[in-house]
């Protein structure tokens, strides 16, 4: 169990209407610095997708994916004690402060990238943000019970 920090910044811009909540980055995205960077996760194929766009592959090629879309990309998280990646592991959680996105972007609507975001979001950050969280199924490897085409359909929400 090692404790870390959330170490590269949320992306947002002023037009991002929707936000996207993980927990906290992966052993491999903190490596790379952003967002859903594990190989095996399948995030940016299920969005690229879900958008019907090639998957992208870059972090700019990410970063100009999610402006188009006006997605922002953040943790719940900005730091924890945590076994690797394993989000079952996390203890002492401290969240981020929203406020830093919300208060500059044009966020509607918030969702979560499983189940552990879902209830940390709900236990610590709804009293602050007064804003629902919607769960999405976690895009991790680990979520073997969702298929790429299960999770696009859950996904699908976001369009709306």
């Amino acid at each position: 169990m090692e404790t870390i920090k959330h170490e590269f910044p949320p992306y947002y811009d002023a037009n991002s209407k929707i936000l996207i909540l993980g927990t906290i980055p992966s052993v491999k995205s903190r490596e790379v610095g952003f967002y859903y960077c594990h190989p095996q996760n399948r995030f940016w194929k299920v969005l690229a997708n879900l958008y019907q766009e090639e998957i992208p592959h870059t972090i700019e090629e990410k970063k100009q994916f999610l402006t188009h879309h006006h997605i922002a990309l953040w943790d719940v998280l900005a730091s924890c004690a945590i076994e690797g990646s394993s989000d079952q592991s996390i203890r002492c959680p401290i969240c981020n402060d929203l406020s830093v996105i919300l208060n500059h972007s044009a966020v509607e609507k918030i969702y979560t990238t499983g189940k552990k975001a879902y209830d940390l979001y709900q236990k610590y950050c709804y009293p602050k943000t007064k804003i629902d969280a919607i769960l999405l199924p976690s895009t991790s490897p680990a979520n073997a019970a969702y298929s790429l085409e299960k999770l696009v359909k859950a996904y699908s929400q976001i369009k709306e």
